[in-house]
C-alpha cells in the first residue's frame, strides 16, 4: 500500500478499514510540548512528531471568557458561568450561568458566527488541509447542561423535577452547537470530536433510563448533523460505560474514546463486542504506563493495545484519555515510536 496521508490514514480508520499504518494524534499539553521540542509551537510540534491530525479544542480556540477575579484566576465563560483556571488547560467550573427556570426565560446565547472564533482553525486549515486532519471539539450537551449551564446540582435535579428545563436549556445549546458545527465544516473541518463524560470510574453518571432519555438525544442530533455535513463524528467518554455502551453506539458515532482502561474497559473486549460498529480510540495508559512507567513497559503496552484493537482496522491509537501535563515526555515519546513499529499493516506479531 501506498504511503497515506495522516488524514486519509485516519478517515480509513473511522470507516472501519486498515491504512497502511494504525493512525495517531493526541492532545499534547504544553509542559508535554516544551520538553520533547523546546521552543516549538504547536504547529511545529505536530511536525515534528508527525502525528497524523490536530486538535482544534472549542473551550480553549472558540470560547469567549470575562476576567472577574485575577487575584483567584477566576473568569466568567460566554455561557454566564464561572470558571477557575489551574495549572492544566482547561478551566474548571464552579459557578453555572442559570440558577433558576427564571434565568432561563431571560437568558441571550452566545453569538456562534462571530468571526474570531475561527482564526485559529483556519491557521491549522491553512498549514495542514489534506495532510493532517484537523480535529474540531464540539463539547457534548450533557457535559455543557452540567457543568456550564445548569451545574452539577441544578442539571440533576432537573432530571427527576422539571425534565422540562433540561429540554429547554439542551434547545439553546443545541442551536449554537449546530450552527458552531455548521461554520467549522465551512472553515475546513475534517473530524469533529465531541468532548465530554458520561461515565465514572465505577459506572455511568445516571441509569440507563436517564441517559437514553436526557443524554442520547442531543448527542444523536449532533451526530446526524455531522453527517449532513459529511464529516465523521468521535465521542468521548472516560469511565465504565459497559452498561451504557449501546445506547451511545445507537447514536451513530464514528469512532469512541478512549475505552478506559482504568474503570475496567479492555480494548480487545471492546473490539470483539463492538469493534465491527465503531472505531475504537485508545487506550494506553495516562494515568499509570505514561506517566510513571518505564519506555519498554510503555512499548509493550502500545503493542498490546494494537495487538487487540488493531486486526481489519477501525483502531486509532491514543492515550486512555490525553497527553496532559504529569505525562513522562519519554514515554510519549516511546509510544508514538510503538506505534510506527508495531502498527504497520498487515499487523504481524509473530
Amino acid at each position: 500500500m501506498n504511503k497515506l496521508s495522516g488524514l486519509e490514514r485516519i478517515l480509513t480508520a473511522l470507516e472501519l478499514k486498515e491504512p497502511d499504518v494504525v493512525p495517531h494524534f493526541e492532545r499534547v499539553a504544553q509542559k508535554v510540548r516544551k520538553a520533547i521540542l523546546p521552543g516549538a509551537t504547536e504547529e511545529e510540534f505536530i511536525e515534528h512528531m508527525d502525528l497524523d491530525g490536530i486538535r482544534f479544542v472549542d473551550r480553549i480556540h472558540s470560547w469567549s471568557y470575562e476576567m472577574v477575579d485575577e487575584n483567584k484566576r477566576i473568569k466568567r465563560d460566554q455561557w454566564g458561568g464561572l470558571v477557575r483556571y489551574t495549572t492544566e488547560d482547561n478551566p474548571v467550573p464552579t459557578e453555572p450561568a442559570i440558577k433558576s427556570e427564571k434565568d432561563l426565560d431571560n437568558y441571550k446565547a452566545p453569538d456562534p458566527d462571530l468571526p474570531w472564533r475561527y482564526e485559529r482553525l483556519r491557521q491549522l486549515v491553512e498549514r495542514f488541509k489534506g495532510k493532517r486532519a484537523i480535529v474540531v471539539g464540539v463539547t457534548d450537551i450533557f457535559a455543557l447542561g452540567r457543568e456550564n449551564f445548569l451545574g452539577d446540582v441544578g442539571y440533576f435535579r432537573a432530571m427527576v423535577k422539571n425534565p422540562d428545563l433540561i429540554d429547554k436549556a439542551n434547545e439553546i445549546l443545541l442551536n449554537y452547537q449546530m450552527r458552531y458545527m455548521k461554520n467549522c465544516a465551512e472553515a475546513g473541518a475534517d473530524v469533529f470530536w465531541i468532548n465530554g463524560d458520561w461515565a465514572m470510574t465505577e459506572k455511568p453518571m445516571v441509569s440507563r433510563q436517564f441517559t437514553e432519555r436526557f443524554l442520547a438525544p442531543p448527542l444523536k442530533r449532533l451526530v446526524e448533523y455531522s453527517h449532513s455535513l459529511g464529516i465523521p463524528c468521535v465521542k468521548h467518554t472516560d469511565g465504565n460505560i459497559w452498561p451504557i455502551y449501546d445506547v451511545i453506539l445507537d447514536t451513530g458515532i464514528d469512532g469512541l474514546h478512549p475505552i478506559d482502561p482504568m474503570a475496567g474497559m479492555d480494548i480487545g473486549e471492546a473490539k470483539e463486542k463492538f469493534g465491527h460498529r465503531v472505531c475504537l480510540c485508545g487506550n494506553v495508559s495516562c494515568a499509570f504506563s505514561l506517566v510513571s512507567g518505564t519506555v519498554e513497559e510503555v512499548e509493550q503496552e502500545t503493542k498490546e493495545v494494537i495487538r487487540k484493537a488493531g486486526k481489519g482496522g477501525g483502531l486509532i491509537c491514543m492515550s486512555s484519555n490525553s497527553i496532559h501535563s504529569g505525562v513522562n515526555p519519554e514515554n510519549y515519546v516511546a509510544m508514538v515510536r510503538a506505534i510506527r513499529k508495531y502498527g504497520r499493516y498487515p499487523l504481524s506479531f509473530d
